[in-house]
């Protein structure tokens, strides 16, 4: 039997991360890959064409890559499930998919966000649906088109895993070492970590703070503005995620700065050009429309001034930009009052 991996989901990330894997068969070690997605017409042109025309166009897809819009089928057998749904929209996919998986397959998760009527991280809602015992995520700073074109990329990966329903979640060095070896090629180097809560605190904030990056490039604020508003919003990514029980070297490797950096100044992230468009002057629902893909970053910063608010910490760049997305605040005018704060020691935070 070959190795079978089912991702859900069929985006960009979901079909990077699957041609990775699906590149990875062998006539020694076969492997199965298959992508499982709602919409079962738009899966049977991608298999005919052998490309993901609305994500991925131009990219060629591996020969063991596989669609199918069947459960039954698509989760059949599966050995490992890697789940690359947005986040708001994890448990209702989950959900519906849940008398397919067996609790006992781990499941790899490439989702960034927290939900917001919850607040829970991807790796929590998927266990408090699948009732997993094994969960993997994997972040970093990985533009999907950037991967597909098989340019250097790395990746960190961070597991845990428990005994059942309602026991304590421990690190699993075994399943990360796993995913380690099935994600790794010559183009993408991956790191293992043992702090799965920052590695998925870190993906998640990422894209908040890249979606007030793009509002400086839309404004022309320059690059001093833009670097200072990096490492601002790294310190309060970092106060938030050592507050909630994450450890803070997470923050500084390449779940929290590599992915920060890369989202912020890539041409190619959702959340840096929704936020350009806005630093422009246009209205978020009238980008969210023209937008190919979910921006992770919109419904997350609810989450985050959520969060800072129940552990009454400050993250004022969050809560400027919640103003700005939210609260129809000017962002000339939300800028201005983060430059005319209460001036403070650096080292204090």
């Amino acid at each position: 039997m070959p190795l079978k991996i089912t991702t859900i989901g069929d985006g960009a990330m979901a079909t990077v991360c699957s041609q990775i894997l699906a590149g990875k068969h062998s006539a020694s070690a076969p492997v199965e890959v298959v992508i499982w997605g709602r919409d079962a017409a738009r899966l049977k042109e991608w298999d005919t064409a052998r490309e993901n025309k609305r994500y991925l166009p131009g990219i060629k897809l591996a020969p063991y890559l596989k669609f199918d819009g069947d459960p039954a089928t698509a989760f059949a057998n599966a050995s490992y499930i890697l789940c690359a749904v947005p986040t708001q929209y994890i448990r209702t996919t989950l959900t519906a998919l849940k008398p397919h998986i067996s609790p006992d397959i781990p499941v790899i998760s490439v989702s960034k966000g927290i939900e917001i009527s919850t607040l829970r991280r991807p790796s929590e809602i998927i266990i408090e649906v699948l009732g997993s015992h094994e969960v993997c995520a994997a972040s970093g700073p990985n533009i999907a088109g950037e991967m597909a074109r098989k340019l250097p990329a790395t990746m960190v990966v961070a597991a845990e895993s428990c005994e059942g329903p309602g026991a304590p979640h421990m690190a699993d060095e075994p399943l990360a070492k796993q995913v380690q070896e099935m994600m790794t090629t010559p183009a993408l180097r991956v790191y293992r970590n043992a702090d799965l809560l920052g590695v998925e605190l870190a993906g998640a904030l990422k894209n908040v703070i890249a979606i007030a990056a793009g509002i400086l490039d839309g404004m022309a604020a320059g690059h001093n503005a833009k670097a200072a508003l990096l490492t601002r919003g790294l310190v309060e990514i970092t106060r938030l995620g050592v507050t909630l029980g994450a450890q803070a070297e997470t923050f500084a490797g390449l779940a929290g700065l590599g992915d920060l950096v890369t989202t912020c100044f890539s041409p190619e992230g959702r959340n840096r050009k929704f936020g350009e468009r806005i630093g422009r002057g246009e209205k978020a629902q009238d980008v969210l429309d023209t937008i190919v893909g979910v921006v992770e970053g919109m419904p997350t910063c609810k989450s985050v001034v959520a969060l800072a608010k129940s552990a009454q910490i400050e993250m004022p760049i969050c809560e400027g930009l919640y103003a700005v997305l939210f609260e129809g605040r000017d962002p000339r005018s939300q800028l201005a009052d983060l430059m005319s704060r209460e001036l403070k020691r650096e080292i204090a935070g």
